[in-house]
């Protein structure tokens, strides 16, 4: 006997009277019933239904074009406030979705191409195909159909590379453009050999520098050179960068991160990286780093805040020593060329719509003298100081008023108006002249002027210049001419110095002029801002002077910067016993090289009409909405301008 007696139970049956037995079988196969439609009813039960169904039966044809199985998006984790992610954005571990036919693609962009780019493009292509499709299924299907690569690269007016890499006719010239890219990779072969990883190198001690800037993020040097590496046609050591990228590019730090310098460098490098060569890896990481960052404006006013925690709280602040828990006008005015394209590419206007609203706030507050504050409360939208400064703390804020007109393809005219507008007040307040001649960017301080201009005020030859041709028509030829001066005041702060090497500010005041008067002030850095500005002096007027103001700044890092494993800042340029600072800053890499390597190519190397250089040198290209809503319109375009 199975079971035991009990007392009071029949022995018959097994212990059951009749009703019980009815009542038994009842509920067993009710249960048996439950369990077996929860198996072949409930939703995302695939993987049970694996288990009793045949092969054939449990995977089913997908979509054309998925190339992912219904079961890879069941089984994938969920990550923190995933569900707040804005629509269209996707993590880089990512979503199912569509995509796919890569190598295609390129196949197809390569046949329109000149040899010389198409030979770059099939030194990149072993394996390519295969990493498209996996990056593309990590994408939403909004993101992978919201933009097509293809159409992309049919609305260039040129190819990005140029005819043969823009290498110049000049024997010279072509010397010199190779000097810059031995330099690139000297200093990057130094990077990788004793910091690979980490932020920065510091070349003298031979270690890495992490620092507190990106919150946690780590390889800035790697993500900043990935554009410069691939024009310069050094595709080793950019397949490395590519796969660090894919492999060690963690997202999910959870520090205390410049939203600026976050947006700057690693938005633009993995966005530059995207246009550049097309690899979905980059559009992949870009879009889910971008997503990262919108908890910054969550803002009475929607102006954001300048310190952004990376992580799962999303929690943002303003910098300690921001007056009054200001936001910068640099930072949150250096946001717009970034944003733009993650809209682009994922096909969710929140970014846009982010960067417009702060065009909103500044619209509608009172500027003195038509003049912008380097200080704004997020909480109130009212100025907090009234500081100007076309440097540090204003600089890049007006870089991307004219650039955002011209990365519209001129569509923008809020940018245009607001970017004219300002210059006519910077120069009705801030543009002086010294007793020497020379023209320079004063300070403006509650309407008293300090005349002093800081190296990163420099950049604003090159902008001037690049926003001439679209002013007035009868103010076009004195912007040109603006444009020049401040770029040979610039060039005097380099050749007045010792080193040949400008310092970080520079005065004109008690006799000085173009030269710094305090210890403070006398380091260098690396900066790229006067060689920027020489780049873009060159591209428009073609006057070789600016090509030589460029050697001479090559000399002078060769002779004073370049150590045993890298390259070094310095203390002081107005000594020849030169005090180095042991950082080789990420932005050398991007922007100060980059830049040199430009000025002595030729000038479809990344040509103007189709790229616009975000504030740390990377390229993004103009977006031509009724070219890529009619892609036939490019080969027509084309065939007008020859």
């Amino acid at each position: 006997m199975v079971f035991r007696k009990l007392p009071g139970v029949s022995a018959s049956g097994m212990g059951l009277r009749l009703s019980q037995k009815f009542v038994f079988l009842l509920f067993l196969s009710g249960l048996v019933t439950l369990c077996f439609g929860a198996l072949f009813f409930l939703p995302d039960s695939v993987r049970l239904k694996r288990i009793f169904l045949s092969k054939s039966e449990s995977q089913p044809a997908t979509a054309a074009g998925s190339g992912v199985a219904e079961n890879d998006a069941v089984e994938r984790p969920k990550r923190p406030r995933e569900q707040e992610r804005p629509r269209g954005v996707t993590s880089a571990k990512g979503e199912s979705g569509g995509g796919g036919g890569g190598l295609a693609r390129f196949k197809a962009l390569a046949r329109k191409t000149p040899p010389s780019y198409e030979a770059t493009e099939e030194r990149l292509a072993g394996g390519k195909a295969q990493e498209d499709l996996s990056e593309k299924a990590s994408l939403p299907a909004s993101a992978a159909a919201a933009f097509s690569y293809k159409n992309f690269r049919g609305c260039l007016l040129k190819n990005p590379l140029g005819k043969d890499g823009g290498k110049p006719g000049d024997p010279k010239t072509d010397e010199r453009r190779e000097k810059v890219k031995e330099m690139m990779k000297f200093a990057w072969d130094n990077y990788k050999q004793y910091a690979w990883g980490k932020n920065e190198l510091r070349p003298l001690t031979k270690n890495g520098h992490i620092g507190n800037m990106f919150g946690g993020l780590r390889g800035a040097s790697i993500v900043d050179s990935l554009d410069t590496l691939y024009i310069m046609g050094l595709l080793d050591e950019y397949s490395d960068a590519k796969e660090w990228v894919r492999n060690s590019l963690d997202l999910t730090s959870n520090g205390e991160a410049s939203l600026f310098e976050v947006n700057i460098r690693y938005v633009g490098g993995l966005l530059s990286a995207y246009y550049l060569t097309g690899e979905e890896l980059f559009k992949t990481k870009v879009l889910d780093l971008g997503a990262k960052l919108l908890p910054a404006f969550n803002t009475p006013t929607g102006i954001p805040r300048g310190v952004i925690n990376l992580g799962s709280s999303g929690s943002s602040w303003s910098w300690g020593w921001a007056s009054a828990g200001s936001s910068i006008l640099a930072e949150f005015g250096t946001l717009h060329l970034e944003f733009v394209h993650l809209s682009e590419l994922s096909g969710d206007p929140v970014y846009t719509e982010k960067v417009m609203n702060i065009r909103k706030v500044l619209n509608k507050i009172e500027k003195p003298q038509g003049l912008y504050p380097n200080f704004l409360s997020p909480v109130s939208g009212n100025w907090v100081q009234h500081h100007v400064s076309i440097g540090g703390l204003g600089d890049s804020f007006y870089e991307y008023l004219i650039k955002s007109y011209l990365m519209s393809d001129k569509t923008d005219e809020d940018a245009k108006n607001m970017y004219y507008n300002a210059l006519e007040a910077i120069e009705s307040n801030l543009v002086q002249k010294s007793p020497g001649g020379l023209t320079y960017m004063a300070e403006w301080r509650g309407g008293i002027l300090d005349h002093k201009m800081g190296h990163l005020a420099c950049f604003s030859g090159g902008m001037i210049g690049i926003g001439a041709d679209d002013g007035a028509p009868d103010k076009r030829q004195h912007y040109l001419d603006l444009a020049a001066e401040v770029t040979h005041t610039c060039h005097e702060s380099y050749d007045r110095s010792a080193t040949k090497l400008g310092p970080e500010a520079f005065r004109f005041d008690s006799g000085a002029e173009a030269t710094a008067t305090r210890l403070s002030d006398r380091y260098y850095i690396l900066r790229p801002e006067v060689i920027e500005s020489y780049m873009y002096m060159w591209r428009l007027t073609h006057d070789p002077k600016y090509r030589e103001w460029g050697w001479e700044a090559v000399e002078a890092l060769e002779r004073h910067c370049r150590v045993e494993s890298g390259f070094s800042g310095i203390r002081d340029v107005y000594t020849l016993s030169d005090n180095h600072d042991n950082m080789q800053q990420s932005f050398f890499l991007s922007e100060t090289l980059k830049y040199l390597y430009l000025l002595f190519s030729d000038d479809d190397l990344l040509p103007l009409e189709d790229w616009v250089f975000n504030t740390e040198a990377h390229p993004l290209p103009v977006v031509r909405k009724s070219c890529l809503q009619d892609p036939s319109s490019a080969a027509q375009d084309k065939t007008k301008s020859g």
